[in-house]
């Protein structure tokens, strides 16, 4: 009797599990999705509101400076208040801030709200991981991963298209009221199924410990937010938030080293996946967005496609994604982990690589094929790595391991995106002058343009003609240039693969 209830009571389990994982996947789509989903309705908001570019930057400043500061503390309020408790306060408060977003009159209404939704829609994601990793079993941590991998990877990257879409056809609004049937359903499903934590009580708050971490983070995500607008070190106000940035990091490390209760046990970081895991998903966010960030105003600005074009060309990235992170879970026991990962960065480098031969003459084919092969990239890395960074960690730090986790790959796509818009603007105008020395008498191709009448060295129309010729061919080489070097960095994450600990050796650990 007890082997027939133990079989009838596995379906049992499992579809628990499975209730469990798909409201845990609706909060975390709703946070994943606003990460982008707001870019494409900048230029709405700011008709709306009156704002100047500066202005309505703030929109998008807020909302990622807030959740970078709050992210960290999740593993501390999980552990004062219990994490089901913490997971549902915050998809309460993530969705009344989404609609006082939309609902928003003004400028500083709207950045406030963005605020508010930063602070709330902070842990989501770490506690969503959280609860997958305690809800399955050791075994199926694999698939557990690749379930959440597929809300956390594609809402980024469906992100701008379904923003766009939702602009186009109604409102810039809806692009945060399109979270109130997530949140409902999420919070819905969050507290008839997932259970509740122990509570620590006697667990102090290390004030200094997240005051110095919150300075640091802060700090850097105002820098890499404003520097390409401010000329970055030309500003004094940029130097002073670099100075901050370090200062505050060094006041963090050195605390946590010292003090008898640390805002973050340092003694996580001696798990050797776990930290090797946060080196990789930082480089990880820096690939995921910074492609973003570059295809949008190449396929708009130099191949003419409209916002809407753009967007189903892009969604198929995210098709990639979501087929690898399914295979990936049906393979999950069968390969090791770092075999995976090894040949996503070998998908991604190639897709890369394919970008870098991109022309003016490339078709909308060319623009999937290299999105799919980059998005199955993304899909055989994310999931495993998800997986082997915690194969090993003790279960007393997967709070704050999954906050860190999610912390840096943040931060990898705020330097990812600052780091490529920079090198575009700088390489740009290397190109243009490069380009303008052959702007001479004794250019045989020019003489010849001339001569058929294409072009005229005597008006100031010709001459504007000319210049914009070289600016635009300046600009596609600058664009090829990002990706060679978005390629280069993928492939100088090779060798991390080499420093994890296998499955099979983790776990007898």
């Amino acid at each position: 009797m007890t082997s027939i209830a133990s079989v009838t009571s596995e379906p049992k389990a499992n579809a628990h599990r499975g209730l469990i994982t798909i409201s845990v996947m609706l909060a975390t789509i709703m946070q994943a999705l606003d990460t982008t989903i707001a870019n494409v309705a900048l230029p709405h908001m700011q008709g709306a509101m009156g704002a100047t570019q500066d202005q309505i930057s703030w929109v998008l400043t807020s909302y990622i400076v807030a959740a970078a500061i709050f992210m960290p503390l999740t593993g501390f309020l999980s552990a004062k208040l219990g994490r089901k408790r913490v997971f549902i306060w915050s998809v309460i408060g993530f969705t009344i801030a989404s609609m006082l977003c939309g609902a928003a009159q003004s400028l500083t209404q709207i950045v406030v709200f963005r605020l508010l939704q930063g602070v709330f829609g902070a842990s989501l994601v770490p506690l969503s991981q959280a609860v997958l990793l305690d809800t399955y079993p050791v075994e199926r941590h694999g698939s557990a991963m690749a379930m959440w991998g597929v809300g956390v990877m594609v809402g980024p990257i469906l992100g701008p298209s379904l923003g766009g879409w939702l602009t186009e056809y109604y409102s810039w609004r809806w692009v945060f009221y399109i979270n109130l049937p997530f949140g409902l359903l999420a919070w819905f499903g969050l507290a008839a199924f997932v259970n509740e934590t122990p509570i620590n009580r006697s667990r102090r708050f290390d004030f200094l410990g997240f005051a110095f971490l919150s300075l640091s983070i802060g700090a850097l995500q105002m820098m890499l937010d404003r520097g390409e607008t401010l000329d970055w070190f030309s500003s004094t106000e940029i130097i002073i938030e670099a100075m901050l940035a370090g200062f505050g990091f060094y006041l963090f490390i050195a605390h946590i080293f010292t003090h008898d209760h640390p805002f973050i046990e340092p003694a996580i970081f001696k798990d050797r996946n776990f930290s090797v895991g946060l080196i990789f998903i930082f480089i990880v966010g820096i690939i995921l967005l910074a492609t973003m960030a570059l295809l949008p105003p190449f396929m708009q600005n130099l191949l003419g496609y409209p916002v809407i074009d753009v967007g189903y060309l892009l969604a198929p990235r995210g098709m990639g994604t979501m087929v690898a992170m399914m295979a990936v879970g049906k393979l999950s026991g069968r390969i090791d982990v770092r075999y995976k990962i090894f040949l996503g960065l070998i998908l991604i480098s190639f897709s890369l690589w394919e970008m870098t031969c991109f022309n003016m003459n490339i078709s909308g084919w060319d623009i999937v094929r290299t999105g799919v092969i980059q998005g199955l990239g993304l899909g055989f890395i994310f999931v495993p790595l998800s997986t082997i960074s915690f194969a090993t960690l003790a279960p007393q730090y997967r709070n704050e391991g999954t906050a860190l986790f999610s912390l840096m790959r943040n931060i990898g796509s705020s330097i990812g995106i600052s780091l490529v818009i920079t090198y575009l603007a700088q390489m740009v105008q290397a190109n243009h002058a490069s380009f303008a020395d052959f702007i001479n008498p004794f250019n045989q191709a020019l003489k010849h343009a001339t001569e058929v009448g294409k072009y005229n060295l005597i008006t100031q129309q010709g001459l504007m003609a000319i210049n914009g010729e070289v600016s635009r061919q300046a600009t596609i080489l600058a664009y090829l240039q990002d990706f060679r070097l978005m390629m280069w960095i993928t492939l100088a994450a090779l060798p991390l693969t080499f420093l994890l600990q296998g499955t099979n050796q983790g776990n007898r650990k």
